[in-house]
């Protein structure tokens, strides 16, 4: 910023003679004098600004100044602004806390005259750029709530001398807070939120203040606290129209910093929705899919990755949706069969969050979708881009999850084209792979069940009405040796425990749905007992009841093949254990007592029941405050007594 003085002739030229005179000045000193030696100063400092800093602070003038600017008469501007041109430096920062000037200038702020005021700002804003001594000296001394009445008492004047103070203060303001947690919500408490975007709103010709704003937006937007704020703005109407505004790839960058951390925030999601961002979106994705320009690379990705992040909360989805006809929809399908590997990646990415209802995830099976996203998984099987990978099979999980698709997904090949990921070494792609795969099998939710609402049961009753379309694509599945050896390998993954969690899941899924000898054979000779017995040992109820239900279906289709592994594992030990545990839910304790059924018909197994004494362990859960549970304790026990 450059500021025009009426300089008078310098008594004094010689730096290091103002210096001395300044030195030796004081408050009363000749006005003219005192102003001789600033002007030469600032020239000084216009001349060579780092030796000049130097040597004021070497010549202890800084010790004066506080004197000074309380003065406040006709010289106060050119201190203000000497310390302005000093502070530009870092090393003068410190110093100029130490020598006590913020106290004195932070009161220049309660002056009237712009002129004072405007090199005050930049004083305290210089001070406070990137230190931590100057930022807490400022907030000691209140600067930052005098700072911020002023903006918004300026808001709306339309001088070109209160845009360039307004740039001043908001550029203090940015200083005083960057990269600060604390002091960013101080000027959120005190209301500077409202008052940028009305900045924004009435000063949209200043571009300097324009900028300024854009950069307080992006710091601001960060803290979660500061989304209420935003969101009972019209910042997704001003930004939009800012944006349309914009040809510049770095003004449109500026922007887009803004709006991805506001885009985080579900209501303002819907707002820049509202607004027009997605039509700006898809323009700027036309303008640069076909360039080859840093920038426009640059740009594409922005633009599609903020698209799929308007599309993660409900409601903005939804309008985009618009029943499946909806124009930005359509348009974003069109990127998955594209060239282009950001727009495939983001094109799955889109079908994936559109697919976040039965609704939606039905209509989209039947418009065909799946042979889509079938099509760009085979096209990057072979040393393909991991992340289009992982995005498409998202996007196939996310579509498998209404009962109704299951076969039609199961029809057009989709079980298939994922096995072939299998030699995939990339945790994420293997996670996908093993949701995808679980959620084609299991008819649906156990959760969305409507006897979840009436039974305490409702994975028993899950299991006993699996659909049967379900059975047979497990028992293929299940029956793959490639794809259970695989299970078992990353049922190790001791360092991706997702990827160890779905196997396990999986592995159980397979065997559960299928109900098939074959299967159950596949897996024990596959050495998957072992991870199922460890599987019911889960801080997570919900895979303990997957682990006990598969342990049970193979106990009772094949306990033979499986009793070797069921003593060497410690299975019967296990089931102790979850019985006698209170913490153990009604659910675990009824399958387990199924399973020690079960294993019965076993002689070692036999023979370690009786060991451990379950005959008072089951007749203790005949009192049991679950009905279900009482019920088959008593039944349990009758078995246990018979057998004895």
């Amino acid at each position: 910023m450059q500021h025009k003085y009426a300089f008078k002739v310098s008594p004094c030229d010689n730096l290091s003679e103002a210096l001395k005179k300044l030195k030796l000045s004081s408050a009363d000193s000749a006005t003219d004098n005192i102003e001789g030696c600033l002007d030469c100063l600032l020239k000084a400092l216009a001349h060579n600004n780092v030796e000049t800093s130097g040597k004021i602070q070497e010549m202890g003038v800084l010790s004066v100044m506080p004197s000074l600017l309380s003065a406040q008469n006709s010289s106060t501007a050119k201190v203000a602004n000497i310390i302005a041109e000093m502070a530009k430096n870092e090393f003068m920062r410190s110093p100029c806390v130490e020598a006590g000037l913020i106290p004195p200038l932070v009161q220049l702020l309660n002056c009237k005259d712009q002129e004072i005021l405007l090199q005050t700002g930049r004083a305290l804003g210089n001070i406070c750029y990137d230190s931590h001594e100057g930022r807490s000296a400022v907030d000691a001394a209140g600067g930052a709530q005098i700072v911020a009445e002023h903006v918004k008492a300026l808001a709306e004047s339309t001088d070109p001398a209160a845009g360039k103070l307004l740039t001043v203060f908001c550029g203090m303001m940015m200083n005083y807070s960057n990269d600060n947690d604390s002091l960013q919500a101080q000027l959120i408490t005190m209301g500077v939120i409202p008052t940028l975007v009305k900045l924004l709103g009435v000063h949209s010709q200043n571009t300097a203040l324009t900028e300024m704003c854009l950069i307080a937006f992006g710091n601001l937007a960060e803290l979660e606290s500061s989304k209420e704020q935003f969101a009972s703005t019209n910042i997704a109407e001003e930004l939009v129209r800012l944006f349309r505004k914009q040809v510049e790839h770095d003004k449109k960058e500026m922007i887009f910093e803004v709006l991805a951390p506001l885009a985080e925030n579900d209501v303002i999601k819907l707002q820049l929705v509202e607004a027009g961002l997605v039509e700006c979106l898809l323009e700027v994705v036309d303008q640069t899919v076909d360039g080859d320009r840093e920038e426009d690379v640059a740009q594409l990705k922005t633009s599609s990755d903020l698209m799929v992040l308007l599309l993660l909360g409900d409601e903005s989805m939804q309008k985009l949706f618009e029943g499946g006809k909806g124009s930005v929809f359509q348009r974003v399908l069109s990127w998955v069969p594209s060239n282009n590997h950001q727009l495939q990646l983001a094109g799955a990415l889109a079908i994936a969050n559109f697919a976040r209802n039965d609704g939606n995830c039905i209509h989209m099976v039947d418009t065909g979708i799946v042979q889509k996203l079938l099509e760009l998984l085979d096209r990057h099987v072979d040393e393909g881009n991991v992340t289009v990978q992982h995005a498409a099979l998202s996007a196939l999980r996310n579509l498998a999850i209404p009962v109704v698709n299951k076969s039609k997904m199961l029809s057009a090949g989709v079980s298939d084209v994922v096995l072939k990921f299998l030699k995939s070494e990339m945790p994420p792609v293997q996670f996908k792979l093993l949701g995808t795969l679980r959620m084609l099998i299991d008819t649906q939710s156990i959760y969305s069940q409507p006897t979840f609402q009436k039974t305490n049961f409702p994975y028993v009753v899950y299991v006993q009405t699996c659909v049967f379309v379900a059975a047979d694509a497990a028992e293929q599945l299940g029956t793959n040796p490639k794809l259970v050896e695989r299970l078992v390998e990353w049922c190790e993954a001791k360092d991706h425990a997702g990827v160890m969690g779905e196997s396990n899941r999986l592995l159980s899924a397979l065997i559960r749905h299928s109900k098939s000898k074959d299967v159950v054979r596949t897996v024990t000779q596959g050495g998957g007992v072992k991870h199922l017995v460890t599987m019911a040992t889960s801080e997570h109820m919900i895979m303990q009841n997957e682990a006990l239900v598969a342990l049970g279906v193979i106990a009772a289709l094949d306990l033979d093949c499986a009793e070797k592994d069921f003593v060497g594992f410690n299975v019967v030990q296990v089931l102790h254990k979850l019985l006698t545990d209170e913490r153990s839910a009604p659910e675990i304790k009824y399958n387990s007592m199924i399973l020690i059924c079960s294993v019965m018909g076993s002689e070692p197994l036999h023979k370690e029941v009786q060991g451990l004494a379950f005959i008072d362990v089951v007749s203790g859960l005949r009192s049991h405050e679950n009905k279900t549970v009482a019920h088959q304790a008593s039944l349990t026990e009758q078995r246990l007594t018979a057998q004895s």
